[in-house]
């Protein structure tokens, strides 16, 4: 990853370092042309029915979701005026985002919990039964949308939501 400039408004509030950028709504356009038609209009903020839109840094919104699932409606790229998110087509990705299952998983650590697996709509975390110990959980990326479902339950926020390198974003297709 490149390293930007700092802005003056970091700097002056001292914040040095440059933060990674926001995880954009579903259906964002790349993070230079995202920010250059977002108005900050606030309107994919108060049409996200999951409540799981906010205004990060700057005032462009962002997911987080620790409030929640997105169930990508697309409501928030239907009331999008500047076209900051669209969707080309209704079976195009809203995103590359997929789970992945970090250290501090109980499950891995000898302790039952299927928290995650329990709060994946799609499946895509299953636990496979170990013998004489606790069962492990299994990660589908193929069947996994980047929903976040699986986040804010985890107890021990094991759960990360990141692009992993072996899916190809929608413009590398």
């Amino acid at each position: 990853m490149e390293s930007a400039p700092i802005s003056r408004r970091s700097f002056l509030r001292g914040r040095l370092r440059k933060l990674a950028p926001a995880q954009r709504p579903p259906w964002a356009l790349v993070e230079e042309d995202f920010i250059a038609r977002c108005t900050r209009c606030d309107a994919c903020v108060e049409a996200c029915p999951t409540g799981i839109l906010m205004r990060a840094e700057g005032g462009y919104p962002a997911v987080d979701f620790s409030l929640g699932e997105c169930t990508f409606c697309a409501d928030c790229v239907s009331r999008c005026e500047p076209r900051a998110l669209q969707r080309a087509s209704a079976s195009s990705v809203p995103w590359a985002l997929r789970a992945a299952i970090g250290e501090a998983c109980l499950a891995e650590r000898g302790i039952e919990c299927r928290v995650c697996g329990e709060a994946c709509p799609t499946g895509a975390i299953r636990f496979r039964l170990q013998v004489g110990g606790v069962a492990q959980p299994a990660l589908d990326l193929a069947a996994c949308t980047g929903c976040g479902a699986c986040y804010a339950p985890c107890p021990t926020r094991a759960i990360a939501l990141q692009v992993p390198f072996d899916i190809p974003t929608e413009s590398e297709q």
